[in-house]
Parts: structure tokens; sequence; C-alpha cells
């Protein structure tokens, strides 16, 4: 009859709930009685990172259960920095490369700084005098010092070009004559005054201030990081290679740590550092490589453009590009083998504790 049930089937369905309850609220299959996971610090041991892979709900959703709670994801993390063998640990650096790493992260905001305001400044320009814009090169200081005295066309007109040669000049701006004629000469190209044209001159002069102002604070900073960078016990090596300076050498020093012991050979650091291809077989596809989609930014930064500025300075990095060029490789392509090439020269010579040489040093056998 309906409406009725019997109590056979009401602990038919209880169970039914309750079985269904724990599938809901599982959130991971309890260790067994007596395991013990592995502790994640250990006395004298520095804990090893955990990446943001393992914490996703990818990672998560491997486990049983469709619950989120706190407890779940620890125990997700904890299993899988237990299982993982590919964890690198962390290592603090010495005091050095710790200075280097936030000095050159500040030098990287200002320089980021400076480039949004520089684009600004062009937009700016752009909209009231599109001749002067294409005219002036407004990273330079000359320039920069010239649009905060005149940013209209009326105004340099009036000024002359013997006037603005004068007025450069008593600023120490380099080849005041040549810059006061090429604004001069812009100025003669447009005669129109846009609306808004007072307004658009204040905010021109107001971001030529920044921009010069941002100059000044890389100026102190790179003088910052050079003295730094050169009290390091690596920074004689670094600099022997051709295309580093101070602050390619410090983001050097402060990407690997300030030592190679993180890097058991070359290939590790051309891995860590984003140069080298990584592999993509299977089955009988073999040879597939790719670029890698994990790597220091920075580093490779350092690699690449010291590859590309050692073409022009070093007769053993124009040798290896034409080689590449000759193979029939891009010049991106030969650019990046060449600075493949050059994280073994460096993991060798800090190896060895000596310095670049454009002709290596004979061995003799005994």
């Amino acid at each position: 009859m309906h409406g009725t049930s019997t109590p056979s089937s009401k602990r038919s369905t209880a169970r039914i709930r309750t079985s269904s309850r724990r599938l809901r609220c599982s959130a991971v299959s309890p260790p067994p009685s007596g395991y013990r996971i592995p502790p994640a610090y250990q006395p004298g041991r520095t804990p090893s990172p955990l990446p943001t892979q393992i914490q996703t709900p990818k990672r998560r959703n491997q486990y049983r259960g469709e619950g989120k709670t706190d407890a779940r994801d620890a125990y997700v993390i904890a299993d899988q920095a237990r299982m993982r063998r590919d964890l690198r640990p962390i290592r603090p650096g010495d005091e050095a490369a710790l200075e280097l790493r936030l000095l050159t992260g500040r030098r990287a905001d200002l320089v980021e700084d400076r480039t949004r305001v520089v684009n600004r400044l062009r937009g700016t320009l752009l909209s009231m005098f599109p001749a002067l814009e294409r005219a002036l090169d407004v990273t330079n200081t000359g320039p920069l010092k010239l649009l905060t005295g005149y940013q209209t066309a009326a105004a340099i007109r009036r000024a002359g070009a013997a006037r603005l040669t004068r007025w450069l000049a008593n600023r120490k701006v380099r080849n005041a004559s040549s810059l006061a004629e090429t604004a001069v000469e812009a100025a003669e190209r447009q005669h129109t005054a846009v609306p808004g044209e007072k307004t658009i001159a204040k905010l021109v002069h107001t971001l030529a201030e920044e921009v010069m102002a941002l100059n000044e604070q890389i100026s102190e900073m790179d003088k910052l990081i050079e003295g730094r960078f050169r009290e390091h016990e690596l920074a004689d090596i670094v600099l022997s290679v051709p295309g580093i300076g101070a602050v390619l050498g410090a983001e050097f020093v402060a990407a690997v740590g300030g030592s190679l012991d993180d890097f058991g050979s070359p290939d590790a650091l051309a891995a860590f550092a984003g140069v080298a291809p990584a592999p993509r077989d299977s089955g009988k596809v073999s040879g597939n490589l790719h670029r890698p989609l994990t790597y220091h930014r920075r580093l490779q930064r350092v690699f690449y453009t010291s590859a590309l500025v050692s073409v022009r300075c070093d007769p053993n990095s124009r040798k290896f590009y034409d080689r590449k060029r000759a193979e029939g490789k891009k010049h991106v392509q030969a650019v990046l083998a060449l600075a493949r090439r050059r994280v073994n020269v460096m993991w060798a010579l800090i190896r060895d504790r000596r310095c670049y040489e454009i002709t290596p040093p004979v061995t003799t056998i005994a």
C-alpha cells in the first residue's frame, strides 16, 4: 500500500543514506594505522618549496571525494610532497646574493615605471605635436630637457634656433645646436593648434620631468648594484665573460643564489635558465623539441642579452654565430644556440675559478 513502509525498507534506506553521506563528505582516505607522513621540516634541513601545481583543484581531484576542506588540502599537499622527487630545496643563498636580488628587483620595477611613463609621454605629445614626436627620442636626456621648457610648435618657432641652442647649452645638453635645429624644423611643419593645447603642454612638461626623475633613480640604483656586485667572489669571473656587465652579472648571481651548488651540470643550469629545449616524444615520434614553459625569466634574459652583445665584441661568439647562420638557422635561433653554449662556458669558468680568455689555455699532458 502507498504511504506505508516496512522496518527492513527503513533500515535499507538509512544504510544507503549513510553510505552516500560518507562518499560525499569523505575528503581523502586516512593513512593506515601507525603510518606517519614524513614531516615537512626536519631540524638542520631546509624545507622544500611546494609548487603551486600541487595545490590546484587538478591535484585535489585526483583523490577520492568531492569535499573541499583545509584538512583535505593539507593532506593532499603533504602527500604530494612525500611522493614527488622533483622538488628543489629552498636555499636562501649568501647575504650578497640576497641583497642583489632585492636591488635588481627594485631596478626592474623602476625600468617598468619608466617605460610606462615614456609611452604615455609619446602618446600625449603625438596628440598635440606629431612632427616633434617623430623627430625626438624621448628616452634621451636632451629631448626630455627640451620638453620641460618648450612643448608647442608655436613656442619653438618664437624662440628660434639660436635662442633654443643657448637655452639647451646652459642646461648642459649635448649637441644642443643639432637638437635645436631638429625641433625648429619640426615646428615649421606644423602650424595648426589643437584644442586643449595648453593642458596637453602641461601634461607633457610633467611627464618629461617624471621620466628624468626615474632616469636619476635608475642611475643611482645601478651604482648601488655595481658596488655590491663587485664585492662578490664571482664578480671577476662573471665580468670577464664578454657581453656581461655589472647589472647582468648581478642578476646572474641573484638568480643562482650566489653559487652553482644547486646545479650539478651545465644542462641543469641551462634548463633552469630556459635556454635548453624540452623534448615532447611519444611512441614513434622522437626528436620533437619545444620551448620550455617553466624557467627563470631573468636568468634567460641574462644569457640571451649577453649572447646578443657578445656577437659584436667577442670573436669566438661571432664565429659560433656565423656557423649557426650558415647551417640555416634564423637570427633568434642562432642567438639562442649561442646563449646555450655560453651556459657551458659560464659553468666551467665558475667550476675552475678562472676568468674568460679569448684563447683558452692549452692543457699539457704530464
